[in-house]
């Protein structure tokens, strides 16, 4: 059975769609989902998901483009949801995005340090989103290094070869998703290349980043076989192998899952 590590079942291309996303999962061959949080809001709206259903979690967080928005208010609510709640696996997703610069970089930068120390306060992994910002991304962490005890996750991973070996000395895990099956994944498959089997998750990030070949599409966490079935190919190895890999992958970063 696959777990998808990250997606967003509070998106509202996907609101409609939940309930039977979760009732199918298992003839989706679907173990667990984690509905991942990007503010306040989609945030409690996870948790309440998660809470609703068996075989979902949760994780609550910032994205970076509403680190400008990010408050000690938002902070305190989630240090306390995530100490009380079961269903919440980690911080996420928060990080660095460059590529749209929605909220002012420092401000990212600032949000994403407090983030970081709140994933520890918490006992929790991090779920980090990094775009066009993957070195600025490492020297957060450094700087920060004291707060990654409990792990570190680089969603949606598109950073270099080179690049997975600067981010293993946080012990840190990598997730691939539908870019992998792009036409123009050739850095990707690289990089998917020089993870160690131990690290590697998979993911959809439904609704975005749909695969081939429904890319275009609204994307849906049963989609991540066609993730599972690529990394298979790439990797040398047989889909049960990247299966059974990824899943043990996955409840060992996120420890609260069952």
């Amino acid at each position: 059975m696959l777990t998808d590590s990250h997606c967003h079942l509070t998106d509202e291309r996907i609101v409609p769609f939940a309930e039977e996303i979760i009732s199918s999962m298992a003839d989706d061959g679907l173990e667990n989902l984690i509905t991942v949080g990007y503010d306040k809001e989609s945030s409690l709206g996870g948790l309440a998901v998660a809470e609703s259903h068996d075989r979902v979690y949760c994780t609550l967080g910032v994205h970076p483009h509403d680190a400008d928005k990010a408050d000690e208010a938002t902070y305190d609510l989630f240090r306390t949801l995530a100490r009380t709640r079961e269903k919440v696996v980690g911080i996420g997703e928060i990080g660095l995005d460059y590529y749209y610069d929605l909220s002012p970089r420092e401000v990212q930068k600032k949000v994403f340090a407090e983030q970081l120390q709140l994933a520890y306060e918490c006992c929790l992994p991090v779920c980090l989103h990094v775009r066009d910002a993957y070195g600025e991304a490492l020297e957060v962490l450094k700087e920060n290094e004291r707060f990654l005890s409990y792990g570190v996750l680089l969603h949606c991973y598109s950073g270099s070869a080179e690049m997975v070996k600067e981010f293993l000395r946080f012990d840190a895990y990598f997730a691939f998703g539908g870019a992998i099956t792009f036409k123009n994944a050739r850095r990707n498959l690289e990089a998917l290349a020089a993870v160690p089997r131990d690290r590697l998750l998979l993911e959809t990030d439904c609704p975005y980043m749909t695969p081939v070949p429904f890319r275009g599409q609204v994307n849906f966490p049963k989609y991540v076989a066609i993730v599972r079935d690529k990394v298979a190919a790439t990797l040398g190895t047989s889909a049960e192998e990247i299966e059974l890999i990824t899943t043990k992958n996955t409840k060992r970063l996120f420890k609260r899952m069952k």
